[in-house]
C-alpha cells in the first residue's frame, strides 16, 4: 500500500503542476504531450483524479500520527 501511496503523489504532484501551467500560462502540458483529449491523455486525468481521491481518503490517517 505504501508504494501505490507514493505513486498517488507523485501522480498528484504533475497533476497539480499540470493546472498550475494551465492557470498561469493557458498550457495544458498532458494535452500538448497526449494530444487533446486522446485515449491517453484521458487516462491520465483519470489517475490523477484517482489519485486524490486516494490522497484524500489517507489524509486522515496521516495527520493522526
Amino acid at each position: 500500500m505504501k508504494t501505490l501511496n507514493s505513486i498517488a503523489l507523485v501522480l498528484l504532484v504533475i497533476g497539480g503542476l499540470n493546472w498550475g501551467l494551465v492557470g498561469l500560462f493557458g498550457f495544458d502540458l498532458v494535452a500538448a504531450i497526449f494530444g487533446d483529449m486522446s485515449i491517453a491523455s484521458r487516462i491520465v486525468y483519470v489517475l490523477v483524479g484517482l489519485s486524490a481521491i486516494l490522497v484524500a481518503a489517507d489524509a486522515p490517517k496521516s495527520i493522526r500520527t
